[in-house]
């Protein structure tokens, strides 16, 4: 559901009325003509909006993606203001953002298991309720290449430090790479994603 609104600035002061709720602004810093957000949109394009500048999330947890259809390079959004691209990714890839759905957060609690080779076969690691900003200080230097996610919602990272491509990883099994959207089998951070709703204090802030 969108909806396309002139004069964005009071939104950004009134308090939330859905379970999800998001701003999408055409200029950087929430300036110029905005299109509210309360439910899943394919295709940002057929919605009105030409481009995206900043993106301000007023209840959420979302995901964005590259591609209309919820498809290539995909962005997490957590409750807070994002005023330029460099406040939501530092991939650099493109600055394309066509789609955005909201995240389901199921509860407080967070387990996920990560494995050297498609089929959850080879080496692996299991965190449980703890964000890990290097896999390899832990010890794990593997690919991943398959990832099971026994509660919780996380998002897996290209580098150390929560940085370049994103991987969204919602309750399930993914089999193999293409399953989450990676073109390569390198994740080497992951942190879980929180919600004001179980988490008060401590959502996500951008190194950015």
């Amino acid at each position: 559901m969108a909806t396309d609104h002139q004069t964005p600035a009071s939104k950004r002061q009134q308090p939330a009325t859905s379970a999800f709720k998001l701003i999408i602004y055409e200029q950087e810093n929430f300036q110029g003509r905005c299109h509210e957000l309360t439910g899943p949109c394919n295709n940002l394009e057929e919605a009105g909006v030409e481009k995206v500048g900043s993106v301000l999330v007023l209840c959420g947890p979302w995901v964005g993606y590259e591609q209309a259809g919820c498809q290539g390079e995909q962005y997490v959004f957590e409750k807070g203001e994002y005023p330029r691209w460099e406040a939501w990714t530092n991939s650099r890839r493109s600055e394309c953002l066509f789609a955005l759905r909201p995240i389901r957060v199921d509860g407080h609690e967070h387990k996920i298991m990560l494995y050297q080779n498609a089929g959850f076969t080879g080496k692996k690691i299991e965190i449980i309720d703890n964000d890990v900003p290097s896999l390899h200080a832990h010890g794990y230097h593997e690919k991943v290449c398959s990832v099971r996610v026994q509660s919780g919602t996380w998002v897996g990272y290209q580098y150390p430090g929560y940085r370049g491509f994103q991987y969204l990883f919602e309750k399930g099994e993914y089999k193999e790479g293409s399953e989450f959207g990676a073109q390569q089998t390198q994740i080497q951070s992951v942190r879980r994603i929180r919600d004001l709703q179980w988490h008060q204090i401590g959502v996500f802030q951008s190194p950015n």
